[in-house]
């Protein structure tokens, strides 16, 4: 599909990264030399090639590069953590990867000499024709996304191009993408969502916008993006639009596709109040099915605040079943099922769990036919639309990831401090955050700093081996976890975390108004009490998306605008109160609407407004 589009517009823009244009033909020209040398190193169809490398145009000429020449990406996003990268080589045995200088870097600790490393910003020349590979077919593999596995290491979803064709021929019709669109290159490619952004722009003729990190992370920033390039199609998931639903309305017709997690009522009507010539579609579908299997499109509004996930994409079919297998009545509550074009091979290396999620479809007709079991709960609205009630398993999604619970524990329980771990979700929509529950040797003391410590010391851990989403948020340590009456774990029944079981250092209250301020603010979005000046923002339950959050508060409480890498570097209280003035506002600018009484003391600041 993207050689015919080649065809049809050879000078149409491609690519937009960094104000630098990239024109379909010469995309396609880049591509077919580093395919050949693809080729030439031993690629074909069903080979798994590896890329490790950051949002750039080299991404997508190594992606598609891979492609042409038959082969399947395995992609490896270099702000994992390098154990994940490792475990993903380990379990794919790619024989080449491709790495720019970044990627490079992340995974340079392992053993490289099993891998042929390439470069796919490098200009390698020989013939740069469209490759020839004439035993390639729709049933041959497209790519392999890594996701969570209760194991303690991620598992191989295999998906074929023939799931890819009709994911972009259905988004082509209900999206209305063309040649004039204008797609935005938002989700890691690593997320399975990145999928119909790269190839429902590239395969349609449209210009895709490879968004950099300071525009990513940044709400005001792309809006001011969305606006300034009139993006026509955006995915995103709701935390990241919980963000941006007070910012201004945009003068072009945008299409909202929301996926990745449940999506709020109470955020629909905002942002159809805020965006009211924009298309709003909440989309599901697990990255088994791939990307997505269902969709549904606001209209007017929402009856009883039931927000759905609609009807099954063409060629799609969705199943509600009880435990028996046998459809539910309209109405009734059953584990959702899903068969049709689009339902992966299966998990690499992984027969039985295969065969245990990978079923035959026994209504299809078709002896051939499997559907895939998704562990959702779903029922029937009146109408025909489909609702997501939750999970039957420990799986949860957490900023539009997919966990398994039990990667975290397993994780966990490799530390030699750790003698049980639980981890669940706690709170709800964009606040959603993992909490783990350890009973740890009994050496350990329980004063609050060896607390701090050792969450310090279990986050530490972690984030060697995890993705930093995938990171909980507090560690609380117990003696016991509590039981049922039939003697099994009871979840519901796991306490609380307190301020000591967050990764705190040794308080040290704010100094004078900004770093109080700072603090307000940190608790008030942390949920969490007493933040020290010393206190890190990451590891105290802080997040990127908390960060925007955080960013967004600052400007409107202290008039000051600063940058999501400015967070990151600046990281404590004590580090970013002197970043603000670097901000390009003057601090006695800052509180010209304010009258300060009394600017000293360590507890949160009280703000008096007088009645209009």
């Amino acid at each position: 599909m993207f050689e015919q589009q080649v065809a049809r517009t050879p000078d149409a823009i491609a690519i937009v990264h960094e104000d630098k244009s990239t024109t379909y033909s010469e995309l396609n020209t880049r591509a077919n030399s580093l395919a050949h040398q693809l080729i030439g190193l031993g690629v074909q169809p069903d080979s798994l090639v590896g890329i490790c490398v950051e949002r750039s145009l080299g991404m997508i000429i190594g992606i598609l590069a891979i492609l042409k020449a038959g082969g399947a990406y395995v992609p490896l996003d270099p702000a994992f953590a390098s154990e994940r990268l490792f475990d993903i080589l380990a379990d794919a045995s790619p024989s080449v990867v491709l790495t720019d200088a970044t990627g490079a870097a992340v995974i340079q600790g392992l053993d490289l000499s099993r891998f042929t490393m390439v470069d796919p910003n490098s200009l390698p020349g020989g013939s740069t024709a469209n490759p020839q590979i004439t035993s390639l077919s729709s049933r041959h593999l497209a790519y392999v996304i890594y996701t969570s596995g209760t194991t303690g290491k991620p598992k191989g979803v295999m998906l074929e191009h023939l799931g890819v064709v009709n994911l972009v021929k259905y988004r082509q019709t209900s999206h209305g993408i063309d040649s004039c669109a204008r797609l935005s290159q938002f989700l890691s490619f690593s997320f399975d969502g990145s999928v119909c952004e790269i190839f429902g722009a590239l395969c349609l003729g449209g210009s895709l916008h490879l968004l950099q990190d300071s525009v990513r992370l940044d709400p005001h920033r792309l809006w001011e993006y969305l606006e300034k390039h009139s993006i026509t199609h955006i995915v995103l998931t709701p935390a990241v639009l919980q963000d941006c639903k007070d910012l201004r309305p945009l003068s072009t017709p945008t299409t909202f596709s929301i996926a990745g997690e449940a999506l709020p009522a109470a955020l629909v009507r905002k942002l159809h109040v805020l965006l009211p010539n924009c298309t709003i579609i909440n989309e599901y579908g697990p990255t088994e099915t791939t990307v997505a299997a269902t969709a549904w499109k606001f209209a007017t509004d929402l009856a009883n605040d039931i927000v759905p996930i609609g009807r099954p994409y063409a060629n799609k079919r969705v199943y509600v079943l009880d435990i028996h297998g046998n459809p539910v009545p309209l109405g009734a509550v059953g584990e959702l099922y899903i068969g049709g074009v689009g339902v992966a091979r299966g998990y690499l290396n992984r027969p039985e769990l295969t065969a245990e999620r990978f079923l035959h479809d026994p209504f299809a007709g078709d002896p051939e036919a499997r559907m895939y079991r998704t562990g959702d709960l779903t029922r029937y609205l009146p109408d025909g639309n489909l609702v997501y009630l939750g999970r039957n398993d420990h799986q949860v999604k957490i900023r539009g990831f997919r966990i398994e619970l039990g990667e975290i524990e397993a994780r966990l329980h490799e530390h030699p401090l750790v003698t049980e771990a639980v981890v669940i979700a706690i709170g709800e929509d964009a606040s959603k955050r993992l909490v783990a529950y350890v009973i740890a040797k009994s050496d350990m003391q329980h004063t609050p700093e060896d607390m701090g410590q050792f969450s310090q010391v279990l986050r530490s851990h972690l984030v060697t081996k995890l993705p930093e989403y995938m990171v909980p948020a507090a560690f609380v340590r117990m003696s016991a976890f509590p039981l049922n009456p039939n003697g099994k774990l009871d979840r519901r029944s796991l306490p609380v975390p307190g301020d000591d079981d967050f990764a705190r250092q040794v308080y040290e209250p704010p100094q004078g108004r900004i770093e109080s301020s700072l603090s307000y603010i940190w608790e008030d979005i942390l949920n969490i009490s007493n933040v020290g000046r010393h206190d890190d923002f990451f590891m105290i339950g802080g997040h990127s998306l908390l960060a925007l959050k955080m960013i967004s508060r600052i400007h409107h409480l202290l008039g000051f605008e600063i940058s999501i890498r400015t967070v990151f570097e600046a990281s404590t209280i004590a580090k970013l109160a002197p970043r603000l003035g670097e901000s390009g506002t003057r601090q006695d600018e800052t509180f010209g609407v304010l009258l300060p009484i009394k600017t000293e003391g360590s507890r949160p600041p009280l703000f008096c407004v007088h009645p209009v």
